[in-house]
């Protein structure tokens, strides 16, 4: 750490700094000896820092800070004496003297005054308090009201503030603050240090190929001496030709050890390079205890609001978390904690009832794994009852009952997360507004993280967040589109997978294939990020599968280029919000690639399957098969219909795409090849004969021939359609299978081109 130069900070920003880094101490001490109120150590640690802060105080001239600090160390001295043993509401007191010597520290230089005027009668009343817990007439503390989503005044985990010089809320952390932008500057010229050294790797192997070039024409050169082995010595060719042999060895000998050299420049600058790198996105990291200060106070006097006896055990307080991670963090731990405590733990008699401890234990967890940060909390309380919660899902018209019955745990808790969405019939100033959950939800979306909750009857409920270890940096699947890479952020992707034409069916005119019991719709990626089509197509579809179990879309790219691990390159701001861009990046061999936004990309992709533009993701895929089958297009308002004729034109070879009505199968029509359109006549938006008019119309439909099959049997009917353009006209009342397959086989020949 780099210590300040402590003349840019005035006296009061001192003491302000003292104050918070104490008030920490006085804290965790207090919470300590509530549990033990004879521990030693956590009495003289409480003292001195009680003392420290009645120093610091008197060397500013703040003759209420003095007071207040005095009185609590009287009372820490007197519990070293034994002369007084710190009960609960002892330490209720304490506590909020503490809050109160935080609060005195924090007021502006100009309204420091209003302690010994508008607010004495608190500050008096604060000290009359702590002079009962000497004399042994003790008045019960009134329970803080801040909630555990905010922070009292002085509270060890107040956010830091970055207006005007002051110093680190630890006195014993020699800081330099930087600023958030000039980190991310130093982050990004290291990552960009990181992909210039890779730059050498390549040239190496370049110049490794030059050698074995050299050593080639050695070879070459000793074949063609033994030829001229006859020549005298004194021969100019044979002369000439041993001067080549001694230069060309020279020159393999000079490029051996420039490139040894090389080799070891790429070694160090590599290693250097990612040393720097390291060392600049661990500027980035702080501790997971940093952020977590202040939630023992908070689940200490929640509990104590809601008569639980709650005890909170924080693990891997040294686990490193980018710090806007941590920043964001607060509020969905804080919203965790108080439904851990306000719905699962029990109150004292009903768990002693129970043959549990009358001590609730909740437990928040921080650790790594697999290359990310998981985030554990659970509590060992009621859990939630699965039953109850089934009956809230349906009253609120979530489900039927006879789908309700179907989800498994896992399922039915997901409603936990949704917004407005609460178990209590009773909205309190803790919980019953169905907000908490829901918010921790989202803030886990923004950040490319997932969530899941489980809950054993009677045991508890548990909680696991699984987040990226940092921001800067994430993993992707790297994807060429129309000739460019595009990175897909890895949270996103729920399956990747080669996909062939045969897998495709069409339902209600868009494309689809089963994907673990349900369909999912197809989507170009060129169509999505509008760039040129590519040029040839194999014979399998690369798809990306993204979003959720109740939403999600095929994405067709036109091939996987790998997985990449990349640092995030903010993009200019003068370009505003960029579509279905979140960020850039640079490779390894320094090209830029574009990071996707999943989130707007999911918005897109909705928009998009719910137009009339959207494209045939086969259209390639069909000209690159060795045999290609010839296409019919079916349109019809009626499901039963359109199925009836795409099952038996299907089974017969063809290969078919539906349309609802004669709009649909108008945009079907001009966007995809089709070697036969089947139409009906009355449909809503645009009729049969309308559609028939319009093809004939069409330079490029007009070859295309089109069989109607329709009700409508009477003689000026069929006149009116064959008018029109209509190849054939068929009646559905007296068609059978094999009338309509043979009409189709008459028009367009056999299925296979």
């Amino acid at each position: 750490m780099i210590e300040p130069d402590l003349k840019a900070f005035s006296m009061l920003d001192l003491f302000r700094a003292e104050a918070e880094s104490q008030a920490l101490v006085l804290t965790s001490g207090l919470l300590a000896l509530e549990r033990e109120p004879t521990l030693a150590p956590q009495l003289e640690a409480c003292m001195r820092a009680a003392h420290s802060l009645k120093g610091a105080a008197r060397m500013v001239g703040l003759d209420v800070g003095v007071r207040v600090a005095h009185a609590i160390e009287d009372c820490f001295v007197a519990a070293q004496e034994g002369r007084l043993t710190l009960r609960q509401e002892s330490i209720d007191l304490l506590l909020g003297a503490t809050d109160l010597l935080a609060r005195i520290a924090h007021t502006a230089e100009a309204e420091i005054g209003q302690w010994d005027a508008e607010k004495k009668a608190e500050v008096e009343t604060g000290l009359a308090a702590l002079a009962g817990i000497l004399t042994g007439d003790v008045v019960a503390a009134p329970m803080p009201e801040h909630d555990a989503g905010e922070k009292a005044p002085g509270d060890a985990g107040e956010p830091e503030r970055d207006e005007g010089p002051h110093l680190s809320r630890r006195a014993s952390d020699r800081v330099l603050r930087v600023s958030a932008e000039n980190l991310n500057r130093l982050l990004s010229l290291a990552a960009e240090s990181l992909v210039a050294s890779r730059w050498v790797k390549p040239f190496a192997e370049s110049l490794l190929r030059l050698r074995r070039l050299q050593r080639d024409l050695t070879r070459t050169l000793e074949v063609v001496s033994e030829i001229r082995s006859g020549l005298a010595p004194d021969d100019p060719a044979r002369l000439a030709l041993a001067d080549a042999q001694r230069r060309v060895i020279e020159n393999e000998q000079v490029l051996a050890q420039r490139l040894a050299e090389l080799e070891t420049f790429d070694r160090r600058s590599n290693d250097l390079a990612h040393r720097l790198y390291q060392e600049a996105l661990a500027v980035r990291m702080r501790p997971f205890s940093d952020g977590v200060e202040g939630l023992p106070r908070m689940v200490r006097d929640l509990a104590r609001s809601l008569g639980r006896q709650v005890r909170l055990d924080i693990v891997g307080g040294a686990t490193q978390v980018d710090r806007d991670i941590l920043a964001k963090l607060d509020a969905p731990l804080g919203h965790l904690l108080r439904n851990a405590i306000d719905h699962g733990v029990e109150p004292p008699d009903l768990r002693e009832a129970a043959g549990k401890a009358r001590e609730g234990l909740v437990r928040v967890e921080a650790r790594h794994s697999a290359g990310a940060l998981q985030i554990i909390v659970s509590d060992d309380g009621s859990g939630v009852d699965l039953e109850r919660l089934r009956d809230a899902v349906v009253a609120r018209n979530l489900t039927t009952r006879d789908a309700s019955r179907a989800l498994s745990d896992a399922e039915l808790l997901e409603f936990l997360f949704l917004p407005g969405f609460s178990m209590k019939a009773v909205v309190t100033d803790v919980s019953g507004r169905g907000v908490g959950l829901d918010a921790v939800h989202e803030m886990v979306k923004q950040v490319r993280g997932t969530i899941r909750v489980s809950s054993q009857a009677g045991k508890g409920t548990r909680f696991q967040l699984q987040l990226p270890v940092t921001l800067s940096v994430v993993r992707t699947l790297l994807v060429e589109i129309a000739a460019e890479p595009y990175a897909f952020p890895l949270a996103y992707i729920v399956r990747t997978l080669k996909l062939s034409a045969d897998s495709i069916q069409l339902l209600e005119g868009r494309q689809h294939f089963e994907f673990e019991g349900r369909h999912v719709g197809l989507i170009r990626a060129r169509q999505v990020f509008d760039v040129a089509a590519p040029a040839t197509a194999g014979d399998e579809l690369s798809v990306i599968v993204m979003g959720d179990a109740g939403h999600a879309y095929g994405l067709v790219v036109d091939r996987f280029l790998g997985e990449r691990e990349l640092v995030v390159q903010p993009l200019d701001p003068h370009l505003g919000k960029v579509k279905d861009i979140a960020a850039g990046a640079l490779m390894e061999d320094g090209a830029p690639v574009l990071i996707v936004d999943a989130e707007d990309l999911m918005r897109s992709l909705d928009k998009l399957a719910s137009s009339v533009r959207l494209e045939s993701v086969s259209q390639g895929l069909a000209a690159a098969t060795a045999k290609r089958r010839k296409r019919v297009l079916v349109v019809d308002d009626s499901l039963t219909v359109r199925e009836l004729e795409r099952k038996l034109l299907g089974n017969r070879g063809y290969e078919v795409e539906v349309a609802v009505d004669g709009m649909d199968g108008w945009n079907a029509a001009r966007t995809g090849h089709f070697d036969l359109v089947v139409t009906d006549i009355d449909m809503p938006r645009m009729d049969g004969i309308e559609l028939v008019s319009l093809m004939a119309k069409d330079a490029n439909l007009k070859s295309v021939p089109v069989m109607i099959v329709s009700y409508k049997d009477r003689d000026e009917d069929r006149q009116r359609g064959l008018e029109a353009g209509a190849s054939y006209y068929l009646t559905k009342g007296s068609f059978h299978d094999e009338t309509l397959l043979q009409a189709v086989v008459d028009l367009i020949g056999e299925p296979d081109a």
